[in-house]
């Protein structure tokens, strides 16, 4: 019932005329395979990316985002106002890792560079660090699809009562007063964390995020209505996934999948999108989205990312998790 009630509520949207008879002559199916095509269409992603500031990349999950520019040694804080536009809180001097470039391996004393989650507050933590630490995500789905490695890259604060060098291990250290400020005024599952190099303000094209948004809906499509072929041409022949396995592994497992739902209704949803250019790599996007999977056999409900990397003036997925 609440179902019929979605669909007949958009039809004074969708030409409720035409809406009601795709109803009355074929039920539901029909127009909610319409309205999934209606996603792949450029004119939704333009209208939705024209109303929102694309700068850092399109945000559903983040109200935050924290720069860190290693070059500048700042950290700044963004925060989403009611326009939707990202305005400069408060700028940081930060010390990042002595040396430059981006980390690769354990002990190299580099800052990486990416998109990090801030997943974990250290509230009692060595007196070097400061008063607290936030833990970051690092090693990402990137650095792991480039076989780096190394742990512990944390924000956090300077010594209390000893002196330092001006640089980090790897991690990113700004005064005590400014890290307490900061603590009150994030949300740590709000907010995201953008490493670069360099460049702070990526000018980002908004006819690139609505390709990558028809893009991505028919990939959805593909996986949702068992169009197995489509649905594979969609990754890399480097693919690789988290746990390592390649391309021809995760194809094999898809069909047998895929064999299984054949003529098997699914619901794939897709809440919290975001759509992030990575920082310092233009060819290369982090797409990750809220999933909610539902088919006679399986659910799964949890975040989902994709790796993304532009090929030409075609995308493809070369990792996800």
């Amino acid at each position: 019932m609440k179902k019929l009630l979605f669909f007949l509520a958009l039809a004074s949207f969708l030409q409720a005329s035409s809406i009601l008879d795709e109803y009355r002559q074929n039920g539901l199916d029909n127009i909610e395979k319409k309205l999934d095509q209606a996603l792949t269409k450029p004119s939704y992603w333009k209208k939705l990316f024209s109303k929102n500031d694309i700068s850092f990349g399109y945000f559903e999950r983040y109200n935050s985002v924290l720069v860190c520019n290693k070059e500048k040694s700042t950290l700044e804080l963004y925060r989403k106002n009611k326009e939707g536009n990202f305005v400069l809180q408060k700028r940081y001097t930060a010390f990042t890792g002595k040396n430059r470039g981006e980390k690769k391996s354990e002990g190299d004393l580099k800052t990486p560079v990416g998109i990090y989650n801030l997943v974990q507050k250290l509230s009692k933590v060595d007196s070097f660090y400061g008063p607290m630490a936030f833990v970051t995500s690092y090693p990402n789905l990137f650095d792991k699809y480039q076989n780096k490695n190394g742990h512990g890259i944390w924000i956090h604060g300077l010594p209390i009562d000893q002196k330092r060098d001006a640089y980090t291990k790897g991690c990113i250290a700004i005064d005590n007063q400014g890290l307490k400020c900061l603590d009150k005024e994030i949300d740590l599952h709000k907010t995201v964390l953008l490493i670069y190099e360099n460049a702070t303000k990526q000018h980002n094209d908004p006819q690139e995020f609505i390709r990558l948004g028809t893009w991505l809906y028919k990939w959805r499509n593909a996986w949702k209505y068992n169009d197995l072929q489509s649905y594979l041409s969609f990754y890399s022949k480097e693919f690789k996934k988290a746990n390592g396995s390649d391309f021809t592994a995760f194809r094999n497992y898809k069909e047998a999948v895929f064999r299984r739902n054949k003529n098997k209704k699914k619901s794939i949803l897709f809440n919290e999108l975001n759509i992030i250019p990575y920082p310092n790599h233009p060819d290369i996007y982090q797409i990750t989205f809220y999933e909610r999977y539902k088919s006679p056999n399986y659910r799964y409900n949890g975040y989902k990312e994709l790796l993304v990397r532009k090929k030409g003036s075609e995308f493809e997925i070369i990792s996800e998790n």
